[in-house]
């Protein structure tokens, strides 16, 4: 498949070729455009040939606004190489303190929950704050064709990690159920193909967290208190155990979620955190 696709007459998904575990087929970029003008979404990593093919994809229009969803090394190195050739704008939410965190990536201006863009004399991208994935994650919604770029908070063929303190299940839910308010006909995930059913695909990803959530629940029933890589293997005896030690981290999230809503407590003994279900 080639790395450049043309979704439809404003939008472009340029694949980069970095497939693995965490970024499926490939983080997929995006560019907006309109008469001589193009804006990237998501950059990518810093790799030659990946920015090439943005280039090249971009060919005769001016590059002007950069978006990011977030700053993970797999979505936002590459803004880097395409300032320091076109000088655009960098917009986004400033990066958390995060080790996971590109922090070559500051934005220079910073959206605002549902902030319309407007390009070539028309609304053209809606930023939506989607805070759970990471605190500063932002979908942008491409107005005319009603197609949500979700970055990492929707992935195709593949459930989000959510990692503790700056990921947050509540808040990823939350976010979920923020989007079944917008007139959305298609999602564009950061990772894998376009979903055509994007309420359908919302709705599961809800239902999903949830019935997670109450697996927690059942697992920790009858149970002395526990640490998560204890409870990792019957919560997610349905993933490979390769994956465990990802899913240890969403479940650590499901549990603080739990536990702001009063239905686990946590404590620690000899240096670790410990889980109990609130009879």
């Amino acid at each position: 498949m080639s790395a450049i696709v043309v979704i439809n007459d404003h939008l472009i998904r340029v694949r980069c070729n970095n497939p693995g575990v965490m970024t499926g087929s490939g983080t997929n970029t995006y560019i907006v455009h309109a008469a001589d003008e193009a804006w990237v979404i998501d950059p990518g990593p810093a790799e030659a040939a990946h920015i090439a093919n943005i280039f090249k994809a971009c060919a005769g229009k001016t590059i002007s606004k950069i978006f990011v969803t977030h700053m993970h090394p797999d979505h936002s190195p590459a803004h880097q190489a395409i300032r320091d050739k076109t000088q655009a704008e960098l917009i986004g939410l400033a990066p958390v303190d995060d080790p996971f965190q590109d922090k070559t990536c500051v934005p220079e201006a910073h959206v605002q929950h549902n902030q319309v863009f407007n390009l070539a004399g028309q609304s053209m991208l809606q930023a939506v704050h989607t805070p759970g994935h990471v605190d500063n994650h932002v979908c942008y919604f491409v107005m005319p064709s009603e197609i949500m770029i979700t970055g990492d908070h929707i992935m195709q063929g593949s459930t989000v990690v959510i990692i503790p303190p700056h990921g947050n299940m509540k808040a990823y839910i939350a976010s979920l159920q923020n989007l079944l308010n917008y007139p959305i006909q298609q999602l564009a995930p950061g990772h894998g193909e376009m979903i055509t059913q994007p309420l359908d695909e919302i709705d599961h990803l809800i239902t999903h967290r949830l019935t997670r959530e109450t697996k927690v629940l059942d697992c920790l029933q009858g149970l002395p208190a526990v640490t998560t890589s204890t409870l990792v293997s019957s919560v997610y005896d349905d993933v490979d155990q390769s994956l465990h030690a990802v899913a240890e981290c969403s479940l650590l999230a499901h549990l603080i979620k739990l536990e702001t809503e009063g239905r686990v407590k946590q404590y620690q003994e000899n240096e670790q955190s410990l889980w109990q279900l609130i009879a």
